[in-house]
């Protein structure tokens, strides 16, 4: 299962600052396009507060979140969709996530040079949003030359397919994302999917102010796209990635923004979090929405899949106030499920298998 979220942008808006400011790991920030041309890859966890008051009330040993892998991507520009400032490379790099972050400039800063030499966050929203609809309006365009191939041959599924694509080709050229597309049109889910367009993967803005406040109409335009964002000053949180939460009141900070950034994005792969714990391990298990109880076995073992016979399940805000497994079984709070169970974010389970 793939957890990575893409950060894009125009070149110097912030990308690889904020890169460094979620995995902590050195990378090229410089005031110059296409400082980052080979991309880079950071592991970051996931902030889980449940982890922490579990391995308290069990005295675990060890404590291991989960995680999701961040990749920062070179900057694109006006152009990008037919190779323009290495455009390809990077469309193609994009292609290979799962969620977006999209860092919009809105700070001023005569030192810090812009690509298109002007501050204008909301016409760099649509320079980025016009690139990867015009690639997926060619890898539209393609594919509908080879339905068309289909469809001479009597291919029934091919025909059904090829009105779909006629569809997508009209909304994507009237500046529908694919992403869009799929909510407003049920059924076309497979189709779009297997065509990897870029436009298809959410995003999240991330824009980058002096503060935490950004421009109203940038806000407004990103809520009238049916998107969300979260505004920080992308410098400040590199700043402050190594401190503690006292030494940042001591200095007067304000607190981190980038747990509720990684929150997001987590949340944007569709992904919910299940738990194991006891005096060994309290331990952060990923799956996606939806995924039954065998799925979830399988992600702690892949024997656990096949061999599952139940689950004992119970929230974890109920196991912590219980105050222990003993008491919640005391109390019958602690459920038995079987295969069919869909797991929830939270859930505490533990594995009976054969």
């Amino acid at each position: 299962m793939s957890f990575s979220v893409g950060i894009v942008g125009l070149p110097n808006v912030g990308k690889s600052t904020l890169f460094a400011a979620l995995t902590r790991k050195q990378v090229d920030i410089a005031n110059y396009p296409f400082c980052t041309i080979e991309k880079n890859v950071g592991i970051v966890r996931v902030p889980d507060e449940r982890l922490e008051k579990l391995t308290e009330l069990f005295h675990s040993e060890k404590t291991i979140p989960t995680v999701i892998e961040f990749v920062d991507i070179a900057g694109l520009v006006r152009g990008a969709n037919k190779g323009e400032g290495l455009g390809n490379q990077f469309l193609a790099e994009i292609r290979e996530v799962k969620a977006i972050l999209q860092v919009v400039r809105c700070f001023e800063d005569s030192d810090i040079a812009h690509v298109e030499e002007t501050i204008d966050p909301l016409r760099d929203i649509e320079i980025i949003e016009t690139e990867l609809l015009l690639k997926d309006l060619d890898t539209v365009k393609k594919r509908i030359f080879k339905a068309e191939k289909e469809i001479r041959s009597e291919d029934k599924k091919a025909k059904a397919q090829y009105e779909i694509l006629l569809q997508l080709q009209s909304a994507l050229s009237n500046g529908t994302t694919a992403f869009k597309f799929m909510e407003q049109n049920e059924g076309s889910e497979k189709v779009i999917l297997d065509l990897q367009l870029l436009s298809s993967i959410p995003v999240l803005y991330i824009l980058n102010c002096e503060g935490d406040k950004a421009p109203k109409e940038v806000e407004e335009k990103i809520k009238s796209m049916g998107s969300l964002f979260v505004a920080l000053n992308v410098k400040d949180e590199f700043e402050y990635a190594g401190f503690t939460l006292e030494e940042m009141e001591e200095l007067g900070a304000k607190e981190r923004r980038l747990p509720l950034l990684i929150k997001k994005a987590y949340e944007m792969l569709n992904l919910i979090t299940f738990l194991t714990t006891g005096s060994d391990e309290t331990r952060a298990w990923t799956i996606e929405k939806g995924d039954l109880a065998p799925e979830a076995a399988g992600v702690i073992h892949t024997d656990f899949k096949d061999k599952f016979i139940k689950a004992v399940v119970i929230q974890w805000d109920e196991l912590v106030k219980a105050g222990g497994l003993a008491e919640a079984m005391a109390q019958g709070l602690i459920r038995t499920e079987g295969k069919d169970y869909v797991v929830k974010d939270g859930d505490v389970i533990e594995i009976k298998h054969g």
